[in-house]
């Protein structure tokens, strides 16, 4: 992998991490258009270098939070931190759940299959425009509204399923006011991804020379950046009711993606 490459991968994987357009489905996409000619076991290193980068852009952006919900689990108090700190773990439940039993069927669907990442672009799409129209609300998350974001995170390991489209658009749909349903939606996947990191290296299935250094650092800077930028920008996006803009790009992207397979 060339450290242009890297760079470039460590921008979108930075950006499309928050922005409500699929990280897994651009990252194949740019692999696809790269030809990137990495192989499996260095390919996975650099993706768990890229998403370990954007957590910690979550973990700087919200650090506030992240402060408040280890104190909501260590206060032993029935108050709103504590509420909160049960809530993310909630959400995390589904998509452990599918990750753990289906990790195998998913990790197929990776790989340059374009025409599955164009088709899941635009149900991307569809969803990010129902969010959108819904009215503007100031409800919180409920528990019962925590476990079934937590099956949109889980269905979105799909590629083409962005995240945190994926997530805010359920939240919203269930009627959470806007900015909460952003701030929930960063912060729920951060503990579930530094899991899947721990997971991978206890798995000992990542692989690392000192030759690939230089392109995981320039990966892991690229991200770590553009993620600030993301996330920032993004919470603002989803105030404004401007996810239509997004829908369109997604939409657009799927179909040309749909159409280059057939080329």
């Amino acid at each position: 992998m060339e450290i242009i490459d890297a760079i470039i991968l460590g921008i979108i994987q930075g950006l499309t991490e928050f922005l409500p357009v699929s990280s897994s489905g651009h990252l194949e996409l740019g692999k696809a258009i790269l030809g990137s000619d990495a192989i499996p076991e260095e390919s996975l290193m650099f993706t768990v270098v890229l998403h370990f980068a954007t957590a910690l852009s979550t973990m700087v952006i919200f650090r506030k939070d992240i402060v408040q919900i280890f104190k909501g689990l260590f206060q032993f108090k029935w108050n709103e931190d504590t509420q909160f700190s049960l809530k993310i773990i909630i959400s995390m439940i589904p998509a452990v759940i599918i990750g753990y039993k289906y990790e195998t069927e998913f990790e197929q669907l990776f790989g340059n299959n374009i025409q599955l990442v164009g088709a899941m672009l635009i149900v991307t799409a569809v969803l990010l425009y129902l969010a959108d129209r819904a009215k503007e609300t100031d409800k919180k998350v409920t528990f019962s509204n925590a476990f079934i974001i937590g099956i949109a995170q889980g269905i979105a390991m799909l590629p083409g399923i962005s995240r945190s489209g994926a997530t805010i658009s359920t939240s919203v749909l269930l009627g959470i006011d806007k900015t909460k349903a952003a701030r929930f939606s960063f912060l729920m996947v951060v503990p579930l991804i530094f899991g899947k990191i721990a997971k991978d290296l206890i798995s000992g299935e990542l692989s690392y020379s000192s030759s690939s250094f230089g392109y995981l650092s320039v990966g892991f800077i690229a991200a770590f950046v553009s993620g600030l930028f993301a996330c920032t920008w993004m919470i603002a996006i989803v105030k404004k009711s401007k996810l239509t803009y997004f829908a369109i790009y997604c939409a657009i992207v799927g179909i040309v993606a749909i159409i280059w397979t057939q080329l």
